[in-house]
């Protein structure tokens, strides 16, 4: 997670219960990754916003040797005490700035958390910081939303989000065009007491982050339609993009 967000801190022992997509979702996200992994460079994998491990533990089962950066120490404690957290290198800092030590095959950011940093002065940092950290022909891979769907989506009132302990969560999403930003508002019903967290995001097109890209000196190896690596097209809402360090 980035700097700021207070679920990060207040809500790290609920995250998973109410805020984990659905355990396809994390399968398909490391399978994705896996496989990006054995057409990568020889090395370690590096993921920013490790969070509570929900995707780095599961690559690692796989024999993947993850690092992970996360600005709460809350979240780190979550994996710390998960099976296997125990042997993850991990630093607490700004992810924005990719300070950790090594160089990677792949960089990834998952759960459309590289939208959590709020400009794009922090967006290009993160781009050009990643591309710093891989080796040549190494790869950064982020997801996201595609604005066109936001704005079709903004201002539909309250949806309902799957949960992995079934806990009632609504979420509304409002859309501020102006600033290319969104919030994602969600209310949690859990233990009898009503819960609201407020996440704001920064979004942008593909082509904006192509660009920031190219300033970092990566270049797009390909865009999928999502995790289960269908082929993006304009029926897309959503999109995981593949950029590589040239060798």
């Amino acid at each position: 997670m980035p700097q700021g967000p207070g679920y990060a801190t207040d809500l790290a022992d609920r995250y998973d219960d109410w805020f984990a997509p659905p355990a396809a979702t994390t399968d398909a996200t490391v399978a994705l990754l896996a496989r990006l992994a054995g057409s990568a460079p020889d090395g370690p994998l590096l993921e920013l916003g490790i969070g509570t491990g929900r995707v780095a533990l599961p690559l690692a089962a796989r024999g993947h040797d993850v690092h992970g950066i996360d600005a709460s120490t809350t979240m780190v404690e979550r994996l710390r005490a998960k099976p296997g957290g125990e042997k993850l290198t991990v630093s607490i800092g700004d992810f924005a700035e990719v300070d950790h030590e090594g160089e990677f095959a792949v960089a990834y950011v998952a759960g459309g958390t590289f939208f959590e940093l709020r400009t794009q002065q922090a967006q290009l940092r993160c781009f050009a910081q990643a591309a710093r950290r891989l080796l040549p022909g190494g790869l950064f891979v982020l997801d996201a939303h595609l604005p066109e769907a936001l704005a079709a989506h903004a201002g539909a009132g309250a949806q309902t989000v799957e949960t992995a302990n079934g806990d009632p969560v609504l979420r509304v999403r409002r859309l501020r065009p102006a600033g290319q930003r969104y919030t994602s508002d969600y209310l949690v019903f859990a233990d009898g007491l009503f819960r609201h967290v407020r996440v704001d995001f920064r979004y942008a097109s593909p082509g904006e982050l192509d660009l920031m890209a190219a300033a970092a000196g990566l270049r797009l190896r390909e865009r999928f339609g999502g995790w289960s690596g269908t082929p993006f097209s304009d029926t897309s809402g959503y999109h995981v993009s593949v950029y590589e360090l040239p060798a």
